[in-house]
């Protein structure tokens, strides 16, 4: 699910993946709707790599996007509004209350806030994928 979507340092915004061919991504910016090449020298993160530091361990990005979800019943978060009145870090404590004050900073949350805000308005509902799903996922890409 996550997997697809990708984070590029030096460029706002999420990219979703188009098609590869050797050293070369081809992307789409899911804010403009524009393809263009990625090459490997670029910093490259898909979100399915990316956890959080919490007091336990980490814990995947996905899961925690579906706990925002779910706390928002699926509305956009105000960034602004958040920041103005109860804090960035004050805020994600509703949804992660575990999460590592002294590794995870503001502007952490800030970018995981507006990622949310932006694949919730893609019409993601979902972060992460069951066993179910999992399991079918793994077939298709290695077929007995």
């Amino acid at each position: 699910m996550l997997k697809e979507i990708l984070a590029i340092t030096g460029k706002p915004g999420l990219f979703r993946i188009v098609s590869h061919s050797g050293k070369t991504l081809i992307v789409e910016d899911l804010l403009t709707d524009k393809k263009f090449p990625v090459s490997m020298r670029d910093r490259v993160v898909s979100l399915g790599d990316i956890a959080m530091y919490t007091d336990n361990g980490e814990k995947p990005l996905g899961e925690i996007l579906d706990l925002i979800f779910t706390a928002e019943k699926g509305k956009p978060l105000d960034i602004k509004e958040i920041a103005a009145s109860v804090s960035l870090k004050g805020q994600f404590e509703k949804y992660l209350p575990d999460f590592d004050r002294d590794r995870v900073h503001d502007s952490d949350v800030k970018k995981l806030f507006s990622w949310y805000n932006l694949l919730v308005g893609k019409g993601f509902d979902k972060f992460t994928e069951t066993q179910d799903e999992k399991k079918n996922n793994e077939e298709e890409q290695h077929p007995a």
